[in-house]
């Protein structure tokens, strides 16, 4: 469920030679990583050796911060775009609930990125639309088959979720429930 525009913007930036790939990938990986543990100004030295690349490969990859935090939030967009469309085989409720699951994991991460983000830019507004088309479908889906009410839309369930996900939870388990509990909220009565 990539957006073409999406899909456009992560070809761009990441390289075509194989090895290319690899260290840009392990560099997105790495930042991933340091970005949860520091924030957006944690250590370049330290994400390139987490990497096992130079600091050379990373500002080749990654001429600035900006470049490499939207990369990785490029990355994490896509991801969670992606894990929609594997979730065919489940039913309904429990595809949407899978997939919500997995983007409260990313916008529990995503408020450090965006300490990093225009707010402002079309990156943003872009992978808004993608989280949005990916999730869209998959509402539907469970409302019309009378398992989730019918007077929410995406943006409702997306704007429940993120702010469930963007609150500080000392445990990954409590989280959790507080995010099961939104999902009950959202089942057809």
């Amino acid at each position: 469920m990539t957006d073409p525009a999406l899909s456009a913007l992560l070809v761009a930036r990441r390289p075509t030679r194989a090895d290319a790939r690899r260290n840009f990938d392990a560099l997105v990986e790495a930042a991933r990583e340091a970005f949860a543990e520091h924030g957006v100004d944690a250590s370049l030295e330290d994400i390139a050796r987490r990497a096992g690349v130079g600091i050379g490969t990373l500002y080749r990859n990654f001429p600035t911060r900006d470049a490499l935090v939207e990369a990785v939030y490029l990355d994490e967009v896509a991801g969670v775009a992606a894990f929609a469309d594997g979730l065919g085989d489940q039913s309904p409720f429990d595809a949407l609930a899978a997939w919500l699951r997995r983007f409260a994991d990313y916008a529990s991460r995503k408020r450090v990125l965006l300490d990093g983000l225009n707010r402002d830019s079309e990156l943003l507004q872009t992978c808004r639309v993608v989280m949005y088309q990916a999730g869209e479908p998959l509402l539907r889906r469970a409302q019309e088959a009378g398992e989730v009410r019918g007077d929410v839309g995406i943006d409702d369930v997306v704007r429940l979720v993120a702010g469930v996900a963007g609150v500080a939870f000392p445990t990954a388990e409590q989280r959790e429930r507080v995010v099961a509990l939104a999902l009950d909220g959202l089942r057809a009565r």
